[in-house]
């Protein structure tokens, strides 16, 4: 018996969906942060990030014109660069939007009872290399990694992005952007130039003298940017000078006070 049908599936088309609709109000913010979570920071490079194209895609980011240095042994915690840090940048004693932590153990013993965390100005700076939209970047003319607040849109991708704990780039609360220590480079409420060719209002308030600045760049660990600052300073108020703390104050004076003349 034959089957004088015929099967129209062979020649026939399966139906399409249809074209999707192009939208006419653009993008939002959140659509851009997810189009872009795969293009990594060389896809933007035009934003304002500051480097040497290299070969295969790779960029070498320009080492900062300065760092900050702190003793952690010479510390009072007095928070003092804390206020000077908000008082510079924010015209107002807010410890919370402090660039540079000081942090309080009450059941650690010395020194563990006190702790710095300032940024260290990585040479290979991860929160520069997270942000999507170029707001964190490399200051042209002093290397320093600052933030374009009115460019940031507020991912916090470069607060997660930094590796250390606490982070060194903190989520300014009140104003709704990331915001890291710039080395007083844009104080709008301190009348001295900083910046790594100028002044810092941590270095300059520290009553123990526990901050320093450098321009040149310090071993990359945890050593290397926190360093004895004990000097004729510290001695003079009869302490130790050394990391044990068991070399006399009188040892230290006695070798760089004048000798008498015979």
């Amino acid at each position: 018996m034959t089957n004088s049908g015929h099967d129209d599936s062979a020649g026939s088309v399966a139906p399409q969906p249809p074209a999707p609709q192009k939208q006419s109000g653009g993008i939002s913010r959140r659509q851009f942060l997810a189009g872009l979570g795969g293009l990594g920071i060389g896809a933007l490079l035009g934003a304002g990030v500051v480097g040497i194209a290299l070969p295969d895609g790779v960029y070498a980011i320009e080492a900062s014109g300065g760092y900050l240095l702190v003793d952690s042994k010479k510390c009072a915690g007095c928070q003092s660069c804390m206020l000077a840090c908000t008082l510079v940048h924010s015209g107002k004693e807010n410890l919370a939007l402090s660039r540079m932590q000081v942090h309080k153990n009450a059941l650690a013993g010395f020194p563990e009872d006190i702790s710095q965390h300032q940024c260290r100005q990585c040479p290979e700076p991860s929160c520069v290399n997270a942000c999507p939209v170029g707001a964190m970047h490399c200051d042209p003319e002093t290397g320093a990694r600052l933030v374009d607040e009115d460019r940031c849109v507020g991912c916090e991708r470069c607060v997660e992005a930094c590796p250390f704990t606490p982070s060194r780039v903190q989520w300014n609360f009140e104003e709704r952007h990331a915001q890291k220590c710039d080395l007083c480079k844009n104080t709008p409420y301190w009348n001295h130039e900083g910046g790594p060719k100028g002044e810092q209002a941590c270095v300059c308030v520290c009553p123990m003298k526990a901050i320093a600045f450098t321009n040149e760049l310090p071993q990359q660990t945890d050593q290397g940017y926190d360093v004895n600052l004990r000097n004729e300073h510290f001695a003079r108020m009869a302490f130790p000078i050394d990391d044990d703390a068991v070399v006399p104050a009188q040892v230290y004076l006695d070798s760089v006070m004048p000798k008498p003349k015979a």
